[in-house]
């Protein structure tokens, strides 16, 4: 019989809470600035992924890619996420995804560890405004990660802070860069979304309400 599940590492943004619109709508604010209007594909381009990978995408998005020093690259970030932490700023635990905390309680009866995996530098401050900041056992601090998702670094980093093997952990992504992380973490995947942007997960949940802990033994067994 296969060994239980140990541990559940959680992404942020489009997992627990839903800020890829407060991600888009500050990048578009800072498209704006540059003199373009940021195409509606990029919010989907840029899920999941660290903050200067994203301004690299934006900036494709406007044939602007090579306009900048790194430096200034670095400072347009910065202004992004200033636009981004104001749209945030009024976060409360209304903004919780609809089944977050039942399946974080459950997973705390269960004695189940819980990581948090985010490329967000902000994830801290969102589960203290949400008021889930007690049921994590870890949370990674993105700046040091080397490498961003896809690479496998923040998962590995997450199992290692909780001391869980990562074959022992599954791992709950809204994104495909994120469920390649996982995948290449050695952990098992489970997919909030759309099947069809996730095509590299084989176990797809439309919302987070939708999974629950007997859901995620179902899902470990398979």
């Amino acid at each position: 019989m296969k060994e239980m599940f140990r541990a559940v590492v959680f992404d942020m943004d489009g997992v627990l809470t839903e800020t890829s619109h407060e991600h888009f709508l500050a990048w578009k604010s800072l498209a704006e600035e540059l003199g373009f209007d940021l195409p509606d594909y990029v919010k989907d381009d840029v899920k999941g992924i660290s903050r200067m990978a994203s301004l690299e995408i934006v900036l494709k998005a406007g044939n602007l890619k090579r306009a900048y020093t790194e430096a200034e690259k670095e400072a347009l970030a910065t202004k992004k996420n200033k636009i981004y932490v104001e749209l945030i700023h009024a976060f409360t635990e209304a903004n919780l995804s609809v089944g977050a905390r039942p399946l974080l309680e459950a997973l705390k009866a269960h004695q189940i560890k819980i990581a948090l995996a985010s490329a967000s530098k902000n994830a801290p401050f969102l589960l203290k405004a949400m008021n889930i900041e007690t049921y994590f056992d870890a949370v990674v601090d993105p700046t040091v990660i080397t490498r961003g998702k896809p690479a496998p670094d923040i998962f590995l980093e997450a199992a290692k802070l909780i001391g869980v093997a990562p074959e022992f952990c599954i791992g709950i992504e809204d994104a495909y860069a994120g469920i390649e992380s996982i995948l290449g973490a050695g952990m098992k995947p489970v997919g909030i979304g759309s099947p069809h942007f996730l095509k590299n997960c084989e176990d797809v949940f439309p919302s987070i309400d939708a999974l629950d802990f007997e859901g995620l033994k179902k899902v470990w067994k398979r």
